[in-house]
């Protein structure tokens, strides 16, 4: 899986911490695997954050997404930190540009 964020660079600090300090350990908790996480400079004004995620399958993702979005800790960590950044509309009007998830799959023969 293949996760790719266009961020306001004044943003990049700020969301960055929250994907250490919240998002990875919850993922990791239940049972996905990061492969790595890295950013680019788009301009002066925006970077580009993009992770990947291995999963031993489509179903197994589902399946960790899932159980990620309905632990109630962390879903309230998330709201919370929503709400420190302005609201969840706020920070995708003016900090995320672009979200994207996508399935990637290999080119590798088996």
């Amino acid at each position: 899986m293949y996760s790719e964020y266009y961020v306001n660079n004044e943003f990049v600090e700020v969301f960055n911490a929250h994907f250490n300090e919240n998002n990875l350990p919850n993922q990791l908790k239940h049972g996905a695997r990061l492969v790595g996480r890295w950013m680019i400079p788009i301009d002066e004004t925006t970077t580009e954050i993009f992770a990947i995620w291995e999963y031993d399958s489509y179903e197994d993702y589902v399946e960790i997404e899932n159980n990620v979005r309905s632990d109630e800790a962390h879903v309230q960590r998330v709201k919370e930190w929503y709400e420190q950044q302005g609201g969840r509309d706020y920070v995708f009007k003016n900090y995320l540009l672009e979200v994207r998830n996508e399935q990637l799959e290999t080119t590798l023969s088996k």
